[in-house]
């Protein structure tokens, strides 16, 4: 068995911010089980471990493997990993749906850019659009804008739990609802967000309650879980969620957390399996400058550092 240990660090085209946190880099780690690989990748402000401590449990785990040991890491990047790396891939999977565009910035520099993009070769179906980050005049005016020049694209905000009850309400209250396909995570706490949504009448979706194990259940304002394998973990735990999705007549929406390319093919193969109708939330990768697998899909192990090599020894 050959085991391998690889860490990535490529540049943002800009530094993004990350819950309060400015990230000119994207870090993490590549996992290498005999000619098959893995992305352990924790997202700064939103994993609950740091890239040190995945390090640390990826190379404990590689050399228990070594020595023809079960292992069973418990941080949830390095579930992901390791259960990417070690799975048994389907094979004839339907081609994944394009992803739908993600706009994230201030405001005023998003509305000037809208008069220099050419969406009407192709208009999105759905657009992404990060909130609760700014003045709240200047989000409105942003969605106002969307609205007014995109009528057919709906809009998909995502507020990361950045507001209080009465604040989301307020928000909520001079949205156009219309044209709203739905409201990630509008507040911390999931009661408050049931509470914004049952008050305006705004269709949410869940995000952080489902990475942070929190306690939730359908409602009828209730319409996505936005799954994150990176930030929940197993991919059976993942699986659970979509089981859960499909009794409740949810839908079931795929998303990254700023992986490298070789994690975004996987989480579209994932999305492919898991939700094949429904558009993939993985447009990350052009915030990034490089790459680490080549056109043909190969790790391109001479521009990544490596930090372990090792043979079972059992």
């Amino acid at each position: 068995m050959q085991l391998a240990l690889y860490r990535y660090s490529l540049p943002f085209r800009q530094p993004l911010m990350f819950k309060r946190e400015r990230l000119a880099n994207r870090e993490g780690l590549l996992v290498s089980i005999n000619g098959q690989w893995g992305e352990i990748a924790p997202l700064p402000g939103f994993s609950t471990e740091t890239l040190a401590e995945a390090e640390a449990e990826s190379l404990a785990c590689l050399a228990a493997l070594s020595r023809g040991e079960i292992v069973s890491p418990t941080l949830p990047s390095v579930q992901f990993g390791f259960d990417c790396v070690q799975r048994s891939w389907p094979l004839n999977l339907p081609e994944p749906l394009p992803p739908y565009p993600l706009l994230q910035g201030a405001p005023a520099a998003l509305i000037q850019s809208l008069s220099t993009t050419d969406w009407q070769a192709s208009l999105p179906s759905r657009l992404k659009l990060k909130v609760a980050r700014h003045a709240m005049e200047e989000e409105l005016a942003l969605i106002e804008q969307l609205a007014a020049r995109l009528p057919t694209t709906k809009l998909i905000l995502d507020a990361n739990g950045g507001w209080t009850r009465e604040d989301a309400q307020r928000f909520c209250e001079r949205l156009p609802l219309k044209q709203i396909d739905y409201l990630e995570e509008p507040c911390a706490a999931f009661a408050d967000t049931i509470a914004v949504a049952e008050a305006t009448g705004v269709a949410i979706a869940l995000d952080e309650t489902l990475s942070r194990r929190e306690e939730w259940y359908c409602h009828p304002q209730l319409k996505a879980l936005v799954i994150k394998p990176t930030l929940i973990g197993s991919l059976s735990d993942c699986e659970a969620l979509v089981q859960r999705a499909r009794a409740g007549n949810l839908r079931v929406v795929v998303s990254s957390s700023f992986e490298s390319d070789l994690g975004l093919v996987q989480l579209a193969r994932l999305a492919s399996e898991w939700a094949p109708d429904e558009p993939p939330g993985l447009d990350t990768g052009h915030w990034l400058a490089g790459r680490v697998t080549n056109l043909a899909g190969e790790v391109m192990t001479e521009n990544v550092h490596c930090l372990s090599k090792m043979e079972n020894l059992a």
